[in-house]
C-alpha cells in the first residue's frame, strides 16, 4: 500500500499526517514494541532463574547455551511478532502467547529442559507492567526527553541572542515596564528545563510479585528462598528499573502518573509559550518568513497565519487530555485488580505522540519568526507613561508620600508625551541633580533593568 493510500484510512493524524513522529515512537509504544519487550521480560527472567537459583532442572544448562536463550530476544523481528499474533489467535491471551512463542524457540535450540521455568511462579501483570516500564523509559530518553531537551535549548540560545532587544511589556494586555524579549525567551527556557528535571527524578517502577503481590506460586517450589528480596535484585540489575515491594497484582500505575503529570506541566508551559508568540505574531512584534509556494488563505493573498503554533496548541489540548485520563484512571483497581487499566495503558503513546507533534511545531514556527525592531521601536516611543514607575519610585526615596497619587493623575489612562513625562521629571526639585538626570536620561526602552543580566543565568 503507497504511503498516501494508508494516509487516507487512518483514524489518528498521528498514524498519517504526522507519521513521522508515529516513526520516532513506534519501537517504543506501537504493539510490536509491546511484544518485543514481553518477550525480553520473559527471557531475563529465566536467565535470572539459571545464575541465582539452585535446581536439578536448571543445573542442567550449560552456560555456553546461554547465547541460545539471548538471541531469543536479540533476533526478535516482525516474523517473530506475527508468529505470536498468531498463537494469540488460539490462546486469546496475549502474555500467554509470548509464553508459547519462546517455548517453541527453546525447542529449536535443544534447550527443552527449560520450557518449564518460562513464565515460573509469574502473573501476566509481572510481564506486562515490567514491560509498560521498559517502554516508558526508553521512549522517555531516547525519543520525548531529548525532543524537549531540544527544544528548551532552542529557546535558550534565542533568549541569548535577543537579550538586549528592547519590548514594550503587557500585563492585562496593557502597556507595562519594558522588558527584552531575551529575558521573556528565558523564563520559558528556566520553566522548561525545571520541568524536565522534575520528570527525569521520577524513578521508573516495577513489580515482580506474582498473582496478589506475595509471591505465592514462586514461594511453593522454592520456600527456601528469600524472593523479595531475589525478585528486587531482578527487576534492579536485569531490568534496571525501581522496585515496588508492596502492589496488589497490578503495579500500582503511581509513577505513571506522576510522568503523565509532569509530562502535561511541560505542555502546559509549552502551550503558554505558543498563545504568547501568537499575541506577539498579531501585534506585529514578530514577522513570519513567507515560504515559496505556502498559502495562508485561502482568500486573502497578504496573509501569512501563525499556524505552526495554533497547531502546537491543538495537540498540546490532545496530549493533555490523555495525560489527565490515564492519571486520573491508572491509580484505581478494584480490589486485586480489574483490566481496564491494560486497555488504557494502550493509549501511552498517544499522549507522548501529541506532545512531540506539539514541540515539532512550535519548534517549526520559531523557525519562521523574526524580530520587527522598527515596531518595536515605535510602540516603546509611544508609550512614555510607562516611566510613571521609576518616576514614582524615585520620589518615594525622598519621603514623598503621595508620589503614586501625583504620577496616577499626571498619566493614568492617557497617552504621554515624551516631552510632558520630561517637563515633569525636571519640575521635581526635591531631588539631588544625580536623580533627576537620571530620569531625564531615561527612556522606555532603556528602562528595562536587569533584564539582559538575567539572561545570563544558567537554567539547565
Amino acid at each position: 500500500m503507497e504511503k498516501l493510500e494508508f494516509e487516507c484510512y487512518t483514524l489518528s493524524p498521528l498514524d498519517g499526517r504526522y507519521g513521522f513522529v508515529k516513526d520516532e515512537l513506534k519501537e517504543y509504544f506501537s504493539e510490536y514494541a509491546l511484544v518485543k519487550y514481553r518477550v525480553f521480560v520473559e527471557i531475563q527472567w529465566l536467565k535470572f532463574l539459571i545464575e541465582n537459583v539452585e535446581c536439578s532442572v536448571l543445573n542442567q544448562f550449560d552456560e555456553k547455551d546461554m547465547d541460545k536463550v539471548e538471541s531469543i530476544t536479540k533476533d526478535f523481528n516482525y516474523e517473530a511478532f506475527k508468529q505470536i499474533k498468531e498463537i494469540e489467535q488460539t490462546t486469546r491471551h496475549d502474555v500467554k502467547a509470548v509464553e508459547y512463542y519462546i517455548d517453541g524457540k527453546l525447542r529449536e535450540c535443544g534447550l527443552d529442559f527449560l520450557q518449564s521455568f518460562v513464565h515460573i511462579g509469574c502473573t501476566s501483570e509481572d510481564i506486562n507492567n515490567t514491560s509498560y516500564a521498559l517502554m516508558i523509559r526508553d521512549g522517555l530518553k531516547n525519543v520525548w526527553l531529548k525532543k524537549a531537551h531540544e527544544l528548551a535549548d532552542t529557546i535558550d540560545e534565542l533568549a541569548e541572542k535577543y537579550k538586549a532587544i528592547p519590548m514594550l511589556a503587557h500585563t492585562h494586555g496593557q502597556p507595562a515596564t519594558p522588558t527584552t524579549i531575551g529575558k521573556e525567551f528565558k523564563v520559558y527556557s528556566y520553566r522548561m528545563h525545571e520541568s524536565l528535571r522534575n520528570v527525569e527524578s521520577i524513578q521508573i517502577k516495577a513489580k515482580f510479585n506474582g498473582a496478589t503481590g506475595n509471591y505465592s506460586a514462586i514461594e511453593t517450589p522454592f520456600p527456601n528462598i528469600n524472593w523479595p528480596e531475589m525478585n528486587k535484585k531482578f527487576v534492579e540489575e536485569y531490568l534496571h528499573l525501581a522496585f515496588n515491594p508492596l502492589t496488589t497484582q497490578i503495579e500500582s500505575h503511581d509513577y505513571t502518573c506522576h510522568i503523565l503529570d509532569g509530562v502535561r506541566h511541560f505542555n502546559n508551559v509549552l502551550v503558554d509559550l505558543d498563545v504568547d508568540m501568537w499575541l506577539y505574531i498579531s501585534m506585529e512584534y514578530f514577522k513570519q518568513i513567507p515560504v515559496k509556494g505556502e498559502v495562508g488563505s485561502s482568500t486573502m493573498p497578504h496573509k501569512v497565519n501563525p499556524i505552526r503554533f495554533e497547531n502546537s496548541e491543538a495537540n498540546v489540548d490532545m496530549s493533555n487530555s490523555i495525560c489527565m485520563s490515564l492519571s486520573n484512571k491508572l491509580p484505581k483497581s478494584r480490589m486485586q485488580r480489574d483490566l481496564s487499566d491494560s486497555s488504557s495503558q494502550r493509549n501511552l503513546g498517544l499522549a507522548f505522540g501529541y506532545s512531540l507533534q506539539a514541540m515539532n511545531e512550535t519548534m517549526n514556527g520559531l523557525a519562521k519568526c523574526v524580530i520587527n525592531e522598527e515596531k518595536l521601536a515605535n510602540d516603546l516611543n509611544e508609550k512614555w507613561e510607562v516611566l510613571a514607575e521609576p518616576i514614582q519610585t524615585m520620589l518615594r526615596k525622598y519621603g514623598i508620600a503621595d508620589a503614586y497619587d501625583q504620577l496616577k493623575a499626571l498619566t493614568r489612562g492617557k497617552n504621554i508625551s515624551k516631552e510632558a513625562i520630561m517637563e515633569f521629571a525636571h519640575s521635581l526639585d526635591v531631588l539631588s541633580d544625580e536623580d533627576r538626570q537620571t530620569l531625564l536620561d531615561m527612556t522606555p526602552a532603556s528602562y528595562i533593568g536587569e533584564a539582559c543580566k538575567l539572561v545570563d543565568i544558567d537554567v539547565k
